[in-house]
């Protein structure tokens, strides 16, 4: 295997009430509270023509996960059968990318009110994408 580095730098931080992985819901839409997106002010023109009702993508570096983590049994329920880490949303894995489709509530400056969002409290955010629907013009 080919060693290559690459730098991520984060753009921002979640802030949520969310605090314990352990606790926190496995998806977005399983009941997350609202969460805050706060983003570096270097970032301030990406985020121009974000509006509420956007459902955007947000891109996290899941900074507590284990990287280590090849196989996991689903949802953390030890009775579902154990599966490779790739076939799953788990947040241990070797790159801990989360990937959460999030609807914009209110958007202040460089903070994007979010609703669906699971990911913990001062999770760094690396992207936001715009979510592209197959039916968009």
């Amino acid at each position: 295997m080919i060693e290559q580095q690459y730098v991520v730098r984060p753009i921002g931080r979640v802030e949520s009430p969310l605090v314990d992985p352990a606790t926190a819901p496995k998806q977005g839409f399983e009941g997350s509270p609202p969460a805050r997106l706060v983003f570096d002010p270097a970032v301030r023109e990406g985020l121009r023509d974000l509006e509420p009702g956007a459902q955007v993508l947000v891109l996290t570096w899941l900074d507590r996960a284990d990287r280590t983590v090849l196989a996991v049994h689903p949802r953390d329920d030890p009775a579902n059968p154990e599966l490779g880490v790739f076939t799953t949303r788990s947040a241990d894995r070797p790159n801990p990318i989360g990937l959460h489709r999030v609807t914009v509530a209110a958007v202040d400056g460089l903070t994007l009110e979010v609703a669906d969002l699971e990911a913990i409290d001062g999770t760094p955010i690396v992207d936001v994408k715009p979510v592209l629907d197959r039916f968009d013009g």
